[in-house]
């Protein structure tokens, strides 16, 4: 029992604590955070956090415990309109705007390309074949780069700071 407890502690915390600070580096899409159950053999599961509609404790008994769930909230799609100051992953940092059209601009490279909010993140597709990833990671955002030929769900070739540099109402 005493290791079940310990388990269950350890998932409160890590929804408590884990969800607001999960890093976005992973292949996932969704920006909710993840939860990760860690088992006695030292296996580790992740979960979307978006994916679980509700968390329950059994105990050896039958007694059941709901565990409450912290609320994740997602930026808007408005939240990401304007001009971000992102980094190239070489130390240079360039600008990337986002249009109420859904056009994109950057002052490197091919310099068009066109955006989608998806998941409460913002997606790029430049014309040169690069896409980049603009997301929310605890209380900073962060721009995710992929080369050509890769996905959103691929590892990023590169992740850099992103700041709003002229942020509009929500």
């Amino acid at each position: 029992m005493g290791k079940r407890l310990i388990g269950v502690l350890s998932v409160v915390l890590m929804l408590g604590v884990g969800v607001p600070l999960a890093k976005a580096a992973s292949a996932s899409t969704d920006q909710g955070g993840t939860v990760v159950i860690v088992f006695t053999d030292g296996h580790k599961q992740n979960i979307p956090a978006s994916a679980i509609s509700a968390m329950e404790f059994k105990s050896a008994a039958g007694v059941v415990t709901p565990i409450s769930l912290p609320a994740v909230s997602m930026p808007g799609r408005g939240r990401f309109l304007g001009k971000w100051m992102v980094g190239d992953g070489n130390g240079n940092s360039f600008d990337v705007t986002l249009e109420e059209n859904g056009q994109a601009t950057k002052s490197h490279g091919e310099p068009h390309g066109t955006w989608v909010y998806v998941d409460g993140e913002a997606r790029v597709s430049w014309d040169d074949g690069w896409h980049d990833a603009i997301r929310k990671v605890g209380s900073k955002y962060e721009k995710f780069a992929y080369a050509p030929k890769k996905s959103f769900s691929d590892s990023p070739d590169n992740v850099t700071e992103a700041l709003n540099t002229s942020p509009r109402p929500i």
